[in-house]
């Protein structure tokens, strides 16, 4: 995650600032102010001008950095959401999206914002990861976490537990280690990238004495996944494939469920790690919290993780396709 890695030229990285009543303007100015990237913030100018003189920042922004005004629908009160300003986060993607898709952007780099508010505004949203993918029309992106040494994907995101089981396919296995795969070669520069993928069950079923998802759906996966040239592994029992030794075989790491493979990386490196959507026509990262409500507006927000996103997705979108070896 190199500060040195610069963007195409001439283009400005897109920063959304993400729930205006959480951390998002704070650690989203904090990072770009520390950041020699060039940036374009979409945000409230008003929200983003309190927020810098609230914390002792510049204002007007260095050159580097630009402000996209998109208005607030209403007042914000930090640490207490609004579900009228739902339309509005909306609004900040809406505008990121299209200019990563006409060019005018040369990534995408997103701040939290609340699942749950956008829901109580009545729009039906799983999270950004789903988002993106509707709004560009991706058949498959996956969801990838790096940070702390690794870097772990998902095989099923934002769905509740129970559901799991009926959410892992053979077909939306190999989907994903596709993805995977391309990405990895194509934005992380991996030759020849390095798959390991989790059994479902604890002990990967142990022989099918606890589950057989790892012997009629996961190993048929990775071994139609090898057969198209995918270097993939397993199924890995979580708690064996996670631990330091094993893990530093692998490039990347595909987990079955949220928490199986988020629980161990925010361990490694919770407050540093950033998520990357892969299978998207651009580039977009994003911060490995969420909007952290009850410390919004108290400058006490740790930047790290956007500090991170920016650096990762300025390295990734200027060295797309060029296969350097393993990163």
């Amino acid at each position: 995650m190199s500060s040195t890695v610069s963007t195409t030229p001439g283009k400005r990285l897109a920063v959304t600032c993400g729930d205006p009543a959480g951390i998002g303007p704070e650690v989203a100015l904090r990072a770009c102010a520390q950041s020699e990237f060039p940036c374009e913030l979409l945000c409230d100018a008003q929200l983003l001008e309190s927020t810098a003189r609230s914390l002792g920042l510049a204002w007007p922004l260095p050159p580097h950095l630009h402000v996209r005004h998109e208005p607030l629908v209403a007042a914000v009160q930090p640490g207490h959401a609004d579900r009228r300003n739902a339309a509005y986060v909306l609004r900040l993607l809406d505008r990121a999206i299209q200019g990563c898709v006409d060019g005018t952007y040369a990534a995408m780099v997103t701040a939290p914002l609340s699942k749950a508010i956008i829901q109580e505004s009545g729009v039906a949203f799983r999270g950004h990861t789903e988002y993106l993918a509707e709004r560009t029309g991706c058949a498959q992106v996956v969801m990838l976490l790096v940070g702390g040494g690794l870097r772990v994907a998902l095989a099923t995101t934002h769905i509740a537990l129970a559901e799991v089981p009926q959410a892992i396919t053979k077909a939306s296995l190999v989907s994903v280690l596709r993805v995977m795969h391309a990405d990895l070669i194509t934005r992380f520069a991996i030759a020849r990238p390095r798959i390991a993928v989790t059994g479902l069950n604890p002990h990967a079923g142990e022989g099918g004495h606890m589950g057989r998802e790892e012997i009629e759906t996961i190993a048929p996966a990775v071994a139609q996944a090898r057969s198209l040239g995918i270097d993939a592994s397993g199924p890995w029992p979580a708690d064996t494939v996670f631990t330091p030794q094993k893990a530093a075989q692998f490039d990347a790491i595909l987990a079955m469920y949220h928490d199986q493979g988020l629980a161990p990386l925010k361990l490694a490196s919770f407050g540093h790690g950033v998520n990357v959507t892969l299978g998207l026509p651009f580039v977009r990262t994003s911060v490995d919290h969420g909007t952290a409500f009850d410390i919004a507006g108290k400058a006490q927000a740790d930047p790290s993780s956007m500090e991170n996103a920016l650096a990762l997705a300025a390295q990734l979108a200027g060295q797309q396709g060029h296969g350097r070896g393993r990163a």
